[in-house]
């Protein structure tokens, strides 16, 4: 575990410990043009606050809008793919060719 995993899970269980909802978000698969390796990972708690990266720009904002979604309606998992193949690849930020897929949970 990287010292950057081990104060992401740590930061973590201080938020969950204070009562706060916390997803985790980690990226699963890369091709091409990547930001962050596999298994760069991110926290985000129900009130918005995030810690880590698994991207950049506005790909990361969709994610942490996703982890907010998840906590809202109560699921529990969801699979993202993001592609430059994707309507919407110029809005969250994949026109460099890369490709990517993130995996988001709840955490407790």
């Amino acid at each position: 575990m990287t010292k950057s995993s081990e104060t992401i899970l740590k930061s973590a269980n201080s938020w969950i410990e204070s009562g706060q909802k916390v997803t985790m978000a980690t990226v699963i698969e890369t091709w091409g043009s990547s930001p962050c390796q596999v298994g760069s990972k991110m926290i985000v708690n129900d009130k918005g606050d995030f810690l880590g990266s698994v991207s950049g720009g506005c790909v990361e904002a969709n994610v942490i809008n996703e982890c907010l979604e998840l906590i809202k309606n109560k699921n529990l998992f969801k699979k993202m793919h993001f592609t430059v193949q994707d309507e919407s690849a110029w809005s969250v930020g994949l026109a460099c060719g890369g490709e990517m897929k993130v995996f988001i949970e709840l955490i407790n």
